[in-house]
């Protein structure tokens, strides 16, 4: 008779990330679905993990995270955020941000505690909570049409997605809120969405924060990758949060480097030492040469940042305006590198449907949200389907030619 699994992970499946690229290996198709790049980052900074390599640094990092790498995302912080951070007591490195979530809520969240997580939700967040024998209590977002304050000043973008925005009901997300409340988890810019919580949104989480004695946790990893002038606000910076708040970030995202997996969570002193008792035991250190590359990589001029967000809002317009080329109704995403497109309009009212024909019959891999939902609210997620246009802009070409294929069922 076969052992079985430990209840607390018997209710998990494979990630979804893991089925839909597998599913695009076995057909041939061009995988939109996984948010990673099919192109390195840098060249300066790939040298430098070399550099770091041949220099001799390969033995076990400071369980913490190597003090120049941690200078340097205190450096970081100041020059972007104006935050005054202490690097020895109030910055933890991590084997990436999903480590730093999940020694975050291991070290934080007591059995019993309920943490708020917004709809649509990256998918480790709700695993991390049952581990750690927390209770997930969900708000969603909706989309909603709101033209005046979605309006795409990009040429080819504009007007495709007639101010469809995604936002959360503060009537919903205030009686969420109770004495079992112990955290929130914001994700700001927002994956799937696409989404850039407002400084008006952050203020009133802010208040609720306050008001109930509750902890933010903020996944900040596409921090650098917002467009149209939208503005990124770290919550850890509104007044009253920098106490309460523990700001995670990487640098895969921002540097595309993704396979190095190396991350960060910044909070006070004494909310990092519930973050480090638990990183201590489920990674114990991050690989050394690669944190000395992204000590480096948090050094580039404020030209790599600009540029970095240009081509990708070239690439979100070019996406975009394909995606509404084939029918779909485009959600213009104000950060990140996905875009969320409704599927109605081709005549599917299933993601996962859409998302397995897309991929077998028209050779493009997309995610079906849903899977990013708590089961009561699958139905938000039910019609859209989402891409990644973290890819070369041949990639996305060649994506473009047979999404043109798509036909109205």
């Amino acid at each position: 008779m076969p052992f079985q699994t430990a209840s607390r992970v018997a209710s998990f499946g494979t990630t979804i990330f893991a089925e839909m690229s597998a599913l695009a290996a076995r057909h041939g198709a061009i995988n939109l679905s996984q948010g990673y790049p099919d192109f390195d980052g840098p060249e300066a900074v790939r040298l430098a993990a070399v550099d770091a390599l041949n220099a001799g640094h390969n033995q076990y990092a400071f369980t913490n995270g190597q003090a120049e790498l941690r200078r340097a995302i205190v450096d970081h912080a100041r020059r972007f955020y104006g935050q005054t951070i202490n690097p020895d007591t109030e910055v933890t490195v991590t084997s990436g941000a999903t480590e730093a979530i999940f020694s975050t809520i291991l070290g934080l969240v007591n059995p019993g505690d309920e943490v708020i997580i917004f709809e649509p939700f990256y998918d480790s967040y709700v695993p991390d909570v049952i581990m750690a024998g927390g209770v997930p209590r969900f708000v969603p977002l909706r989309p909603t049409k709101h033209p005046e304050r979605n309006a795409v000043k990009s040429k080819d973008a504009a007007g495709s997605n007639d101010g469809l925005t995604w936002q959360f009901d503060l009537a919903e997300l205030a009686g969420a809120f109770n004495d079992r409340t112990r955290a929130i988890l914001v994700n700001t810019p927002h994956n799937p969405t696409g989404k850039v919580f407002s400084r008006a949104e952050l203020e009133s989480i802010a208040a609720l924060c306050q008001k109930w004695d509750v902890i933010a946790i903020t996944d900040e990893v596409y921090e650098h990758l917002v467009y149209d002038g939208v503005e990124h606000v770290r919550l850890a910076t509104l007044p009253g949060m920098a106490e309460r708040t523990v700001t995670i970030s990487s640098q895969g995202k921002t540097f595309s480097f993704t396979g190095w997996k190396v991350g960060w969570a910044i909070a006070p002193p004494d909310l990092t030492l519930g973050v480090r008792r638990a990183h201590q035991f489920v990674t114990f250190a991050t690989a050394t040469p690669l944190q000395a590359a992204a000590a480096f990589a948090l050094t580039l001029n404020d030209e790599y940042y600009a540029a970095f967000a240009a081509d990708y809002q070239r690439k979100r317009d070019f996406l975009a305006s394909v995606l509404r080329e084939a029918g779909l109704d485009v959600s213009i995403p104000g950060g990140t590198y996905f875009i969320m497109a409704g599927i109605a309009p081709l005549g599917y009212d299933d993601d996962v449907t859409f998302c397995r024909h897309l991929t077998t019959e028209i050779g493009v891999a997309a995610i079906p949200p849903t899977a990013f939902y708590s089961e009561p609210h699958k139905p938000i997620g039910r019609v859209y389907a989402r891409f990644a246009f973290c890819k070369k802009m041949e990639t996305l070409e060649r994506a473009a030619e047979r999404l043109r294929r798509l036909k109205k069922v």
